[in-house]
């Protein structure tokens, strides 16, 4: 099974959100539908901006990890623009 970190963008609140999971598009649907508790929040759309693919979910979470202790928004935009 594949595992995913994902970087979504909220344009109207020019809000980042990092997770992690093993079905992409079904997450995505969650954040968008109002499902996630830290993007239900936020109305307007939840776009993906990056991804990666990790083959465990250990490895997964340690980058989702790594990318949420970054808290730069200059970080993200770079490696988003970079993907």
């Amino acid at each position: 099974m594949k595992y995913f970190v994902y970087i979504i963008f909220n344009a109207k609140y020019n809000k980042f959100y990092i997770g992690q999971t093993y079905n992409l598009t079904k997450r995505l649907l969650e954040h968008n539908q109002h499902l996630s508790k830290y993007t239900a929040k936020y109305d307007g759309e939840w776009t993906l901006v990056f991804n990666e693919n990790f083959s465990t979910r250990a490895e997964a979470m340690k980058r989702e990890k790594f990318l949420k202790a970054q808290k730069n928004r200059d970080f993200y935009i770079k490696l988003t623009r970079d993907a």
